[in-house]
């Protein structure tokens, strides 16, 4: 089991809170809290180690294609391959967008 925390930078605002997947159904969760601010904090719990430069990657490639938003951002990913593990992400962002 790994820990990892990230922060990158973040360009838009959101309010609110949303939840997708679940982690104790075998399915990678994440969970995103909006805050103010300029940074998005990542909360990373990994059951394959080593994976930091694969989510690195996987934030550099995000913030290539959309704006990410401020707040913090739990991950309990179960093992999801990065495809999963974008689609949860971005599911989570959707949600809170139109809480």
């Amino acid at each position: 089991m790994e820990k990892i925390t990230l922060t990158v930078p973040a360009s838009r605002a959101l309010r609110g809170r949303a939840l997708a997947g679940v982690v104790g159904s075998g399915d990678m969760e994440v969970l995103f809290t909006a805050e103010p601010g300029q940074t998005l904090t990542i909360d990373i719990t990994t059951s394959v180690d080593n994976s930091r430069g694969r989510w690195e990657a996987l934030f550099s490639r995000l913030q290539t294609v959309s704006s990410l938003p401020a707040g913090k951002l739990t991950i309990h990913d179960f093992g999801a391959t990065p495809g999963v593990a974008r689609i949860r992400i971005e599911q989570v962002f959707e949600g809170v967008s139109h809480a």
